[in-house]
This record gives C-alpha cells, sequence and structure tokens, in this order.
C-alpha cells in the first residue's frame, strides 16, 4: 500500500488511526475478494469442465498422430 499524507489539518493520532484502519480494512476486503473470484490455475477453472470430451471417431486410427490443438 502506498503512503497516505495528510495534505490539511492536524488530525489527532486517533483520528488518523481510524482513518488508517478503515483503508486497510478495505484494502485486504478487496484483496481478498479478488483471489476468491479469479481461478488459480486452469485445473481449478469452472469453464474447464464446460468443455465437450473428443470422441473418438472412424478416422482416429490414422489422426492420431496429427497435432491437436
Amino acid at each position: 500500500m502506498p503512503p497516505i499524507k495528510v495534505l490539511h489539518g492536524r488530525p489527532s493520532p486517533e483520528e488518523l488511526a481510524a482513518v488508517l484502519a478503515v483503508v486497510s480494512a478495505r484494502a485486504a476486503a478487496n484483496a481478498a475478494r479478488t483471489a476468491e473470484d479469479a481461478p488459480a490455475t486452469e485445473w481449478t477453472s469452472r469453464a474447464r469442465t464446460l468443455r465437450i470430451p473428443r470422441r473418438p471417431g472412424p478416422t482416429t486410427w490414422r489422426t492420431a498422430g496429427w497435432a491437436h490443438n
């Protein structure tokens, strides 16, 4: 987190501590929410369960050595 500067006024130590507590809590909640929303890897991605598996066809033996995307 970047440093916080007081530009106007003279806050008391209690007021400054209260503001820093709120800002720190919001930053921590935002970081936790972002970490939960994004899949950690392709293995945990729900999109992986939506893929249609490839099924062997009549010419599978001919194309088995070909590069697949």
